[in-house]
């Protein structure tokens, strides 16, 4: 269900998916998108789904935007700031292990850090309490294996509301078209949890908006 294009057209957005993720810049930091900063925090994001970030979050409005997957900060920097502009009072991180790098985000006051593993009960509790049922956009990118992104995807569904996003991070992994060694991950648990799940679908047109994504059918729209 990606968007379509012709075999050509596929075909060049591949190669240069693949070179652009795996090629060192000429500098000792490595990959380009491991170094893309938000304000000076590092994003760790492609910067077209970035952009289609904010797009959704301005079309969509939702009160809440929840990340699974802190890493160094600068997604939830990026999210926080478009937030702050668009009236968005809450952005809520989670991750296994809060780093250092994130200290700028105690500062603000729409982001609320949790550490912890996001399918953890206690975690899930917490997330619902500062939610407090209103509509959120929801952002996995933490473990990427196929198991903990399929729970996840079950989990965190309840506060995405119809016409609200759900997004799947990373999907390009396993050969989608970048690390086909990975074995099973993102990209096969939304299809897992598309099969057993109809209140979401793949948007084909965020997913293809910019003719390359980190999230290749991971743009799921919930419509009932």
């Amino acid at each position: 269900m990606q968007f379509p294009l012709d075999d050509r057209a596929q075909a060049i957005s591949d190669a240069f998916h693949a070179m652009y993720y795996h090629k060192p810049l000429d500098r000792a930091d490595g990959r380009a998108w491991e170094n893309t900063r938000w304000l000076g925090m590092k994003v760790h994001k492609n910067p077209l789904d970035l952009w289609n970030y904010q797009e959704i979050l301005v079309e969509t409005q939702p009160q809440v935007i929840i990340e699974t997957g802190v890493c160094d900060g600068g997604s939830i920097l990026y999210l926080a700031t478009i937030g702050s502009l668009i009236g968005i009072r809450t952005v809520i991180g989670i991750d296994i292990e809060i780093r250092e790098s994130t200290a700028p985000l105690k500062r603000l006051n729409n982001v609320a850090l949790i550490e912890g593993s996001s399918t953890d009960p206690g975690v899930l509790e917490r997330v619902r309490e500062i939610v407090a049922g209103r509509p959120a956009t929801v952002i996995l990118d933490s473990d990427h294996a196929r198991d903990h992104v399929l729970n996840e995807l079950r989990l965190y569904g309840e506060f995405v509301p119809v016409g609200g996003y759900m997004i799947v991070e990373d999907s390009n992994v396993n050969g989608h078209p970048v690390l086909p060694d990975h074995g099973p991950g993102p990209f096969d648990a939304v299809h897992d949890f598309l099969s057993e799940n109809d209140h979401f679908e793949i948007d084909a047109f965020r997913c293809g908006k910019f003719h390359m994504t980190f999230n290749p059918d991971g743009y799921l729209k919930r419509v009932k």
